[in-house]
């Protein structure tokens, strides 16, 4: 393998090889690195991805419906059914729907999951994070031991049961 190093004494002759070997230097480099990683990569792990179905929402009459979203200007928005709420209108709010549906059962001793209320929230896809999660802080605060969110299935999926 020959190497130009320019003109010899005397020429005046420009240069117009161009020097290849570093350029083969790293292409063999990467035809290792290459060889060595593709073997890596072809080997696959089996997962098993689990069968996920829609289902309709098993409303109940106790649960609480809350729509998150975000406002314009950074704050956020809380709606308790139809009627818009601060963060302490939903605490007060929401403690006193416990405190109403265990009196409704006869005392905190009758309370069992099925009678206990859930909230279910609703926000949509640009409603910040901190909006949402500051309305699950708070429902917890008030006891809420169940909290879903409630979602609509991508278009044309259908529900499978």
């Amino acid at each position: 393998m020959a190497v130009s190093v320019g003109p010899a004494e005397g020429e005046e002759e420009e240069m117009s090889d161009i020097n290849v070997v570093p350029l083969t230097d790293v292409m063999l480099v990467m035809l290792i690195i290459f060889i060595l990683t593709v073997p890596v990569v072809t080997q696959h792990v089996p997962v098993v991805l689990p069968k996920v179905a829609y289902q309709p929402t098993q409303d109940k009459p106790e649960n609480v419906q809350l729509s998150v979203k975000g406002g314009s200007d950074g704050t956020c928005q809380v709606y308790w059914d139809m009627t818009q709420v601060t963060s302490k209108q939903l605490l007060d709010r929401a403690v006193a729907k416990l405190r109403d549906e265990i009196n409704k059962v006869g005392g905190i001793q009758n309370i069992t999951e099925d009678n206990m209320p859930e909230a279910h929230i609703r926000g949509d896809v640009n409603t910040p994070y901190k909006c949402i999660g500051g309305t699950i802080v708070t429902m917890q605060r008030a006891g809420f031991q169940k909290i879903g969110f409630i979602s609509n299935p991508p278009p044309l999926s259908g529900v499978k049961e």
